[in-house]
């Protein structure tokens, strides 16, 4: 491009100083009353030229107007983008919300036992290891709970307290290995132990001879001190009897989806 511009330098620029004379001596003619013959052919000549002129100045005008326009758009768009997901954060913190007082109001019209008040708890960490099955709460000894305080829910048992510091307390959970809740079953009042068995729990020493079936509710016995009586645990599931020995063992799905606590009861008995 440069090698040709430097070519024909001299023609290109004899050719604009014609046009620019054309145009200058056609905008002389457009001030007078008369023209003549010659005048005319000027004005017929150059016209073409203020027509490309024209049109150019048309086209690059209506261009920088929709650029204009086109980042305004865009400036447009990017703010409700933004109240867009403002909004969606504002819709989905007042389901959070709703959800939580719904949760909260089953708690609290929760009552395993009228003896004994009761202090409602979020669950902010979760333990479920192979080895431990433990979760922390956001509630500690400045809100008075103390270690081997029974912990509850709407469905039934979560475990008790074995830990707490000022602000915070691990519940070690009933499906822990390490756990055993005195128990008995519901319809004929079967006694016997409830131990974790991570997922599971299981029923020990039911005797062989009791009549129990697959579905039958277990509950607290309220003996050990620990939890009130009558606190649903797990159904029957799976009944095991060997081929000799005084008992059977029974295998039980937790009234409680240990997989979904969100907020939890401690039952505050007097442990002194």
């Amino acid at each position: 491009m440069l090698d040709f511009l430097k070519k024909h330098q001299s023609t290109i620029l004899f050719i604009s100083l014609v046009v620019g004379a054309l145009l200058l001596y056609s905008n002389s003619l457009r001030q007078q009353q008369h023209t003549t013959l010659f005048e005319q052919g000027i004005l017929q000549l150059t016209n073409p030229f203020y027509r490309s002129i024209n049109t150019a100045s048309r086209s690059a005008t209506e261009s920088w107007d929709n650029y204009i326009n086109l980042i305004g758009v865009q400036q447009q768009n990017v703010e409700l983008k933004e109240q867009l997901r403002h909004s969606k954060r504002q819709l989905l913190d007042l389901h959070e919300i709703a959800q939580e007082n719904i949760r909260l109001r089953k708690l609290l019209n929760f009552k395993p036992n009228q003896q004994f008040p009761e202090i409602p708890a979020c669950v902010i960490a979760v333990d479920a290891s192979n080895w431990f099955r433990t979760i922390t709460i956001d509630k500690g000894t400045t809100d008075n709970l103390q270690e081997g305080l029974p912990v509850v829910v709407t469905e039934g048992i979560v475990g008790r307290t074995i830990k707490c510091s000022a602000n915070t307390s691990r519940i070690l959970l009933a499906t822990d290995a390490a756990s055993e809740v005195a128990a008995l079953i519901q319809h004929n009042r079967t006694r016997g132990i409830v131990r974790g068995r991570g997922g599971k729990l299981t029923f020990d020493y039911a005797l062989r001879k009791k009549d129990v079936q697959i579905g039958d509710m277990v509950v607290t016995a309220g003996t050990g001190g620990i939890f009130p009586k009558g606190i649903p645990i797990g159904i029957i599931s799976n009944i095991i009897k060997p081929d000799y020995g005084l008992f059977q063992t029974l295998e039980l799905t937790p009234c409680v989806d240990f997989s979904r606590l969100e907020d939890v009861l401690v039952i505050q008995q007097n442990k002194q």
